[in-house]
């Protein structure tokens, strides 16, 4: 029992304490909100700019306006790498396509080779050449 009022002494304490340190703060608001008020200022002077700047910045670089030289000669350089890119690219596929080709063409005759040689070892006269040569679709 004697720990629990113990307790409740030092939490009320505590309570006292604290609200004695609010009221002692908020009665030296008068000069803290002075310079609070100074410190958004700064930081406001930091964020915005002044309207004369804000104006001669959006007269200066409108959807309209004409672009300055080095904006016209980034975006003819960004243009002409991804032409290149793009060139590049195809090169490298037309190349391999061409190589797949000419890969399935060589298959394509290493079999029909095959084919034609064992028709000629199996074919013994008795049936018509005919139905080796049958397209299955």
């Amino acid at each position: 029992m004697a720990w629990r009022q113990l307790f409740l002494i030092s939490c009320l304490s505590t309570v006292v304490l604290l609200s004695m340190l609010q009221e002692g703060t908020s009665a030296s608001v008068g000069t803290r909100q002075v310079a609070g008020q100074e410190a958004q200022e700064g930081v406001k002077e930091k964020i915005f700019m002044q309207e004369s700047d804000a104006l001669n910045f959006l007269k200066k670089r409108s959807k309209r306006s004409p672009r300055s030289r080095d904006e016209v000669n980034e975006n003819r350089q960004k243009l002409r790498a991804d032409e290149l890119r793009r060139e590049y690219h195809e090169e490298q596929r037309n190349e391999f396509e061409n190589f797949v080709e000419e890969q399935n063409d060589e298959q394509e005759e290493r079999s029909r080779e095959a084919v034609e040689q064992w028709r000629q070892w199996h074919y013994d006269g008795l049936y018509p050449s005919h139905l080796y040569n049958r397209h299955h679709i």
